[in-house]
């Protein structure tokens, strides 16, 4: 027998606030029960579930683990505009001249995560 990955857990200081702003980074929904003040929040994205969960210690060093995050149906840079709209802030810009990199951000909280190019524009690299 194994295991799977259920969800994947982030410690926050707001639950429901964290998770509404991964449920719009990713075009889901919270769970019908989550509600401002609750102890937990859940995302249920394509690809992954994406448990939220109040603790009452800070965020303090860099994360361990994070998120890298493939628009699907705009590009990095675009997608990178409406995470910043949304409420994200700049940590690190790795685009490269040649079009290739990342940009690292991070979530209203302070946790970082990556925004790759588009499964088009790698394509549109390789052609």
């Amino acid at each position: 027998m194994s295991s799977l990955v259920r969800h994947v857990t982030v410690d926050c200081a707001d639950a429901y606030q964290l998770g509404t702003f991964w449920a719009e980074v990713l075009d889901a929904k919270l769970g019908e029960d989550d509600h401002p003040g609750d102890p937990e929040a859940l995302v249920e994205a394509e690809g992954a579930a994406i448990l939220f969960v109040t603790v009452p210690d800070a965020k303090t060093v860099k994360n361990r683990i994070h998120f890298d995050i493939q628009p699907k149906d705009r590009t990095r840079d675009e997608e990178v505009e409406r995470l910043l709209s949304l409420g994200a802030t700049l940590v690190g810009d790795r685009r490269r001249p040649d079009g290739s990199g990342w940009v690292t951000l991070a979530d209203p909280e302070g946790n970082e995560f990556c925004v790759e190019r588009s499964a088009a524009e790698r394509a549109a690299t390789t052609s």
